[in-house]
């Protein structure tokens, strides 16, 4: 009931928020000042923010650069009810929530909540999903259900991540950046058009920084970055009315495995907790059982597209949108974060996607819309070696090591539309849908051994003890979600809008399910749904000078897919020396807020950028062993409430424009997982952040430094808890970036 009355206290003041800024002091006319207008690919089609019946928040290149934001988690501090974090001991993994739906288990068979958009092509999985913000147009992000529009995951909202169209004239540029950490980053790109009908471009970019912290068994650094990528496209305009792109991107991770933190000593070892939240004993990467690997942590990404635009009429345009990607990731894992091999995993990740869409696009003198076809042919493996050494010697006299293999393959296909219909002047009515069919076929096998890792992994001296799943299995999931939205211009500034959409993620099957003991598993776990109920308000004030965006939702969730894994005592000594997968469809769940977001450009030099959430996320059935435990149960990376405030200060220096800017974010407390674990959750916290940019005024140079982190609060981020595998009461935390300050240089020509 707290949070209830919170979220209608929250809704009163942005209500009278926006109303007081239609009575902010009128600035001198004879220089017409104005906020710049957004335009967004919300619905598939360019349009003002402002018209879109959907709660979008947009960010231009522009200003990610102004705030010196380096990967897509940066702008979670931003945008409402988002959570962007690296995934557990990596810096490519991508673990996002929006609006209380997300997912973080990056085996193959869990699919994420939100989806992620590379121009217009679905990423199928979270690895090397972690994109860093170089060469694009702007980043937008929408919440609240998309499955008519965009279809698989869009569950929680969608994350699109727009690259730059290629200019008609030469156009190089540099960009260096050096600072703490021994941050050295290089950015060259360049595009240049072949005539009037053929233009190509590439951006290459060097992403390099020391570790936060130090690794004491191995001497190597944790928490560093080691990243290259690069990007190329051409573009072909063989007629007035045809665009044509092909593009390709490739991106190659180098840095070292992420060590958690160990908030205890080690229980039989005695390895003290280290100084530092950033240093790590960790020693896996030295150990016999990730020689398979050579104890390597690489991630490599890429990805070929092919889109082409035919303007077949004034009101029809074509679209195909054709694209093969694939990632491979080889690492290891140091559950323990120990010296010693107590609790080890050398990891495979080989995922691929084929995918294709066709859209028509119309737009008509009182209704528009989109008619699409979408298909894909995915394939996700992930194999691991769970190694309990110091377990296994003492139990066994050698190593102990439970092997999971799995792959589940997905064909998918759906139909979709959404239109748009002008009931006259002010109100209009949408309506969509899409019909999904999605299916997955699933190979698992998990076995154990004796000394050593196993076979897989290159062990041909390893003993086989017996497996605890070995099972195929294939099921279809069909569903029919759609989309309505009544909108109403109250004046042509201002816009008020109602709707109704779904999502929904087929289910599929557990690689840890272990069939011999639980048969069950075998018929995989259910799909996921979710209902929402939003309305919201648009405005522009002051003649443009300011702009303010409200929506309050309500959502029921139901079956909710929370994976999971357990360690189990497999031969009844009773110590645990194995671990079995768990996939619980948690009966139902309601989440519901009010979002507020605001853009204020207070004088000719000075804006403030507002935002803030109320969120109350209830699990209202979760059954276990007969019995409803959902007063017991949280949902995951969904913090009550977030706020932001930013001011950016920008006046005339030296030729060019200064932009002084500082910025304040909270975020409330959260668990890392449903069942809260006080040594990873992470209680509510602030963060202050800094730039100043000077741009020369033909554009040319860019200066600047950029503070983040500024009062180098310690957060974490994610965690490992299994502190009754193995024998060093094993529980690790992952912790976000400290302060940094980093200076950057830019030069076009």
């Amino acid at each position: 009931m707290r949070t209830t009355n919170t979220i209608r206290v929250a809704l009163m003041a942005s209500v009278c928020l926006g109303s007081l800024s239609a009575t902010l002091p009128s600035f001198a006319q004879d220089e017409p000042l104005a906020l710049e207008e957004i335009q967004v690919t919300a619905r598939r089609r360019t349009e003002s923010l402002q018209d879109v019946p959907i709660a979008v928040t947009a960010f231009s290149a522009n200003e990610l650069a102004l705030r010196g934001a380096a990967d897509i988690t940066d702008i979670a501090q931003i945008a409402p009810s988002v959570t962007l974090e690296p995934s557990r001991a990596t810096n490519s993994t991508l673990t996002a929530f929006i609006r209380g739906v997300g997912q973080q288990d990056p085996l193959a068979g869990f699919e994420q909540g939100v989806a992620l958009y590379l121009d217009d092509v679905y990423i199928a999985r979270p690895q090397g999903a972690l994109l860093d913000i170089y060469d694009i147009e702007r980043i937008e992000i929408l919440r609240g259900p998309q499955g008519t529009l965009y279809g698989r995951n869009a569950v929680g909202g969608a994350i699109k991540y727009v690259t730059k169209r290629l200019g008609d004239e030469p156009e190089f540029g540099l960009k260096f950046s050096y600072g703490s950490y021994d941050q050295m980053d290089v950015i060259a790109k360049g595009s240049v058009p072949m005539g009037e009908k053929v233009r190509v471009g590439a951006t290459i970019a060097s992403i390099n920084r020391d570790g936060f912290g130090e690794n004491f068994t191995t001497g190597e650094d944790n928490y560093n970055k080691e990243i290259f990528a690069a990007r190329a496209s051409v573009e072909l305009l063989p007629s007035e009315t045809v665009f044509i792109r092909i593009s390709a991107d490739y991106t190659d991770d180098d840095s070292n495995a992420v060590a958690g933190y160990r908030p205890y000593a080690g229980a039989l070892s005695g390895t003290p907790v280290t100084e530092s939240v950033y240093d790590t004993y960790a020693g896996a990467t030295d150990h016999a059982s990730t020689a398979g690997i050579d104890g390597n942590n690489e991630v490599t990404s890429k990805g070929v597209q092919g889109t082409i635009e035919w303007e077949a009429s004034e009101v029809l345009t074509l679209k195909s949108v054709t694209a093969y990607r694939e990632d491979y990731t080889e690492s290891v894992i140091d559950f323990d974060s120990l010296a010693i091999d107590d609790f080890d995993a050398p990891v495979i990740y080989d995922n691929n996607q084929f995918s294709q869409e066709l859209q028509a696009l119309y737009s008509g003198e009182r209704l528009s819309g989109v008619f699409g076809f979408y298909y894909l042919d995915a394939s996700a493996s992930n194999d691991f070696d769970v190694v309990l050494g110091q377990l296994g010697r003492v139990a066994y006299g050698s190593t102990l090591t439970a092997y999971t293999g799995g792959s589940v393959d997905t064909k998918a296909w759906s139909l979709f539309a959404d239109l748009t219909y002008d009931l006259n002047e002010k109100a209009s009515v949408s309506v969509g849908g899409r019909y999904t069919n999605d299916k997955r076929s699933a190979d698992i096998f998990r076995g154990s051994y004796l000394n050593g890792n196993s076979p897989f992994f290159g062990n041909d001296a390893a003993i086989f003890l017996g497996a605890s799943s070995d099972f195929e299995a294939e099921r279809t999931f069909k569903d029919f979600s759609p989309r309505v939205a009544l909108d109403y211009k109250l004046t042509e500034d201002a816009l008020l809008y109602a709707s109704f959409s779904q999502g929904f993620k087929a289910g599929s099957f557990d690689p840890r399910g272990a069939n011999f003991s639980s048969p069950e598993v075998e018929d995989g776990f259910a799909p996921e749904t979710l209902d929402s109920y939003e309305a919201g308000w648009k405005a522009t004030w002051m003649d443009g000078r300011a702009r303010t965006n409200i929506a309050v939702f309500y959502s029921n969730y139901k079956d909710m897919q929370i994976p999971g894994s357990l360690p189990i005592d497999m031969d009844g000594d009773g110590t645990n020396d194995g671990f079995v997968g768990t996939v619980t469809n948690a009966g139902k769940a309601t989440i519901k807020g009010i979002e507020f977001e605001g853009n204020f450009l207070l004088s000719e030099h000075l804006t403030l950028q507002a935002s803030l959430n109320v969120l109350d996320a209830d699990i209202k059935e979760w059954i276990l062993n007969g019995e409803n435990v959902a007063d017991q149960r949280e949902v995951q990376n969904t913090p009550e409430f977030m706020s932001y405030v930013g001011l950016t200060y920008s006046t005339p220096v030296a030729g060019g424009t200064l932009n002084i800017g500082g910025n304040w974010s909270h975020k409330g407390s959260i668990v890392q997982f449903e069942t809260p674990v006080a040594e990873i959750d992470q209680d509510a916290y602030d963060i202050a952040n800094a730039s100043i940019v000077w741009v020369s005024e033909d554009g040319k140079y860019t200066l600047g430094v950029h503070g983040k982190n500024l009062f180098d609060k310690q957060y974490k981020t994610a965690g490992y808890n299994f502190p009754t595998l193995g024998l060093e009461n094993n529980i690790t935390v992952f912790y976000g970036p400290p302060r940094t300050v980093t200076a950057t240089f830019e030069v076009r020509f």
